[in-house]
């Protein structure tokens, strides 16, 4: 990994932190792993970081600590900023559309506040 960030990671509101305040430490360490993956990599692997197929820019960080799978949703703002969602553990084999409906809603909260700082 290289010594100097490509990218920064940022999260929006509580989400995220609830979701990860919740996990074992195993889970967080590997959580951990990958953000600095993606903070330093210039191409991060799809197995790490992965477009959502017909969305405007959502994206998954992708977790997995033995048989147990975690997901992360962000977008990238302004390019090299990344901006943390909510996380959830995977229990099937497709991404829960409610899931995804509730990362497009924070998504739009995060571009709503934005326009009105």
């Amino acid at each position: 990994m290289a010594d100097k960030p490509v990218r920064h990671v940022v999260v929006f509101r509580r989400y995220f932190w609830d979701f990860y305040d919740a996990q074992t430490g195993a889970v967080q360490k590997k959580i951990d792993y990958v953000f600095d993956l993606l903070r330093t990599l210039p191409q991060v692997p799809e197995k790490f970081l992965k477009h959502l197929e017909g969305t405007d820019g959502l994206y998954e960080i992708r977790v997995e600590v033995g048989s147990n799978i975690f997901r992360v949703f962000c977008f990238f703002d302004e390019g090299k900023l990344v901006v943390l969602l909510n996380g959830f553990q995977k229990k099937t084999n497709r991404t829960p559309k409610q899931e995804i409906s509730r990362a497009l809603r924070l998504k739009d909260e995060y571009d709503e506040a934005k326009r009105t700082a």
